[in-house]
């Protein structure tokens, strides 16, 4: 398909430098990654909905083509949140229905929390709600080793680097990944792979504090709070955020919907992207489309029925 791309830079609140792109015109869709990701997963979506909306992707920092911050302190799920504030004034875009996967996930449930007058639907896709290195493989493993390889590689850098460097951005990783995680008969190598090379890429300090300051973050104590439509997507077979944590999120937050993705796992997007697709499409012509309009009828009534300003 056949679409005018724009893309640009802003500079955030500490002045790290984020890329963003977009196309397509109506209600904005924004795209937000799950941690180590470069837009990977929103491959389909972005072609799917470019047509009736105006979707939006972006790097996080240290991320892609967006700048590393001076200061790692500023890698928190509130910083990302504050990221994305600056890109929506950026491009002037006043709400927005927020897609993330995995703890893209929990970066649009912070941003709902903050800002909830800018989020006109949330859809998360695989992710969880709180504490994610708790629940990998329903077990707190990873809780327990990211600190501990987060030492190892400041003690031994450089033979991490090579390990690293070398091993992550070939056949032989895509094949351990459909060992351990994702579907070889739903998922494309061609579409797995670039998450592997920019895996590969990534300052691993950087990712190992993301991965730890992810960990701290829980948005349960208002999910019963959110007020706007909501469309949840869990894998069946997904082992870094299990199943259940999408139904309970599900029962938790009163205006959403539970889809389940079969025999999907935590790659469900480039896995289902047909069946992701048209559900999505579903939900923004039922829910989405109708609440867009009574916004737009209220914002014109409230116009008509205010006086002008200034002597005539």
């Amino acid at each position: 398909m056949i679409y005018r791309l724009t893309e640009g830079y802003f500079n955030s609140f500490d002045g790290t430098k984020i890329y963003y792109n977009y196309a397509g015109k109506g209600t904005s869709l924004i795209c937000c990654d799950g941690i180590a990701c470069d837009m990977y997963a929103w491959k389909y979506i972005f072609e799917h909905f470019v047509k009736e909306y105006k979707i939006v992707r972006w790097n996080y920092r240290g991320h892609g083509r967006s700048e590393k911050p001076t200061d790692f302190g500023n890698l928190r799920i509130e910083d990302l949140v504050e990221d994305l504030r600056i890109l929506m004034d950026t491009i002037r875009v006043k709400k927005a229905v927020l897609l993330g996967h995995s703890m893209g996930t929990q970066v649009i449930l912070e941003f709902w929390h903050k800002y909830p007058d800018r989020v006109i639907g949330l859809i998360p896709i695989c992710g969880s709600f709180e504490y994610p290195l708790r629940t990998f493989h329903n077990s707190d493993i990873l809780e327990k080793t990211v600190p501990y390889l987060a030492r190892l590689y400041e003690r031994h850098e450089a033979l991490f680097r090579t390990i690293w460097y070398q091993i992550l951005p070939t056949k032989f990783s895509f094949w351990l990944s459909v060992l351990v995680e994702i579907n070889y008969f739903l998922v494309k190598m061609e579409d797995f792979m670039p998450y592997l090379e920019h895996l590969a890429k990534m300052d691993l300090r950087l990712f190992f504090t993301m991965l730890q300051n992810a960990n701290k973050h829980s948005a349960r104590d208002y999910l019963r709070e959110i007020n706007v439509p909501v469309l949840i997507f869990g894998g069946e077979k997904d082992k870094f955020t299990p199943l259940w944590l999408s139904k309970q999120m599900h029962n938790m937050i009163p205006t959403s919907e539970l889809q389940i993705l079969p025999l999907g796992t935590h790659t469900s997007p480039i896995e289902h992207p047909d069946l992701i697709c048209l559900r999505i499409e579903k939900f923004l012509k039922e829910k989405i489309g109708k609440k867009v309009k009574r916004v737009a009828k209220k914002e014109k009534k409230t116009s008509i029925d205010t006086p002008a300003s200034g002597n005539e």
